[in-house]
């Protein structure tokens, strides 16, 4: 059931206070999905997103929302938390099953919990209301890393990493891997041979500088895991007791 909560008038006002608007960027032009059902927000943003050379498509329900997300291809989606047909949570869910398209929550609930619950779901960002149209556009480009690396390629002994094209292979093999996913290979790849905290991967891979309490680091290492050693007898990932995870170089 749709909860209003999640658009007092007071909040939907504010959220709708957008800056002067920004240069328009052709080289971060891309198919943009929003999904949102506050109308006046989302021909705000619509507007916004156009001016700047996105291609955006519009829907105002979850589970359009969601029928959409699977049957064509966006470079990323921006999805508010609280949607009538499909709550976010469950679209980005049911989205992983098939498909890794970067997805930016939009809420008024700001409450650490509720990040926390919306990252584990799947989402790779999170931006709370009211907000700025500039800061969403960034947190967008950096979701997404359009801006291309200093270097290309990372190699941990069988494991290769395309940091342009996002995709890896470990003895020539692909590895299909969830954006979040990617991103924390990425790290144990740049500290390969070297034990990493849990603190270390919360605050570099997340970038959450408290204890959320849970296991969101403890499933995607597990998950990385799982996807990274199908096929191999020799698990890439140790568990280094009392301290975190260690990537191993292995011929």
């Amino acid at each position: 059931m749709h909860d209003r909560n999640e658009h007092s008038d007071g909040e939907s006002e504010q959220s709708l206070h957008f800056p002067p608007r920004i240069y328009r960027d052709c080289s971060y032009s891309m198919r943009l999905l929003l999904v949102e059902d506050d109308v006046e927000l989302a021909q705000s943003l619509v507007e916004q997103f156009r001016d700047l050379g996105y291609e955006v498509t519009h829907m105002a329900d979850g589970l359009q929302g969601l029928d959409t997300a699977l049957n064509e291809e966006f470079q990323a989606m921006v999805v508010d938390r609280m949607l009538p047909g499909m709550n976010g949570l469950e679209l980005v869910k049911a989205l992983r099953l098939k498909k890794s398209t970067p997805v930016i929550y939009l809420t008024t609930m700001s409450g650490i919990d509720d990040r926390v619950q919306g990252l584990e779901a799947g989402a790779d960002d999170y931006l709370v209301k009211p907000f700025a149209i500039a800061e969403l556009v960034a947190r967008i480009r950096v979701m997404t890393r359009r801006i291309p690396p200093v270097e290309s390629t990372l190699r941990a002994g069988t494991i290769e990493m395309d940091l342009l094209q996002r995709t890896v292979t470990r003895r020539g093999q692909a590895v299909e891997l969830l954006p979040q996913e990617f991103r924390l290979l990425e790290y144990l790849v740049r500290k390969v041979n070297r034990a990493v905290t849990r603190k270390m991967l919360l605050e570099n891979v997340w970038d959450i500088h408290f204890d959320p309490n849970t296991s969101v680091v403890e499933s995607h290492v597990s998950r990385l895991r799982a996807r990274l050693n199908a096929g191999c007898d020799i698990d890439a990932i140790q568990t280094v007791r009392g301290v975190g995870y260690r990537l191993v170089e292995l011929n």
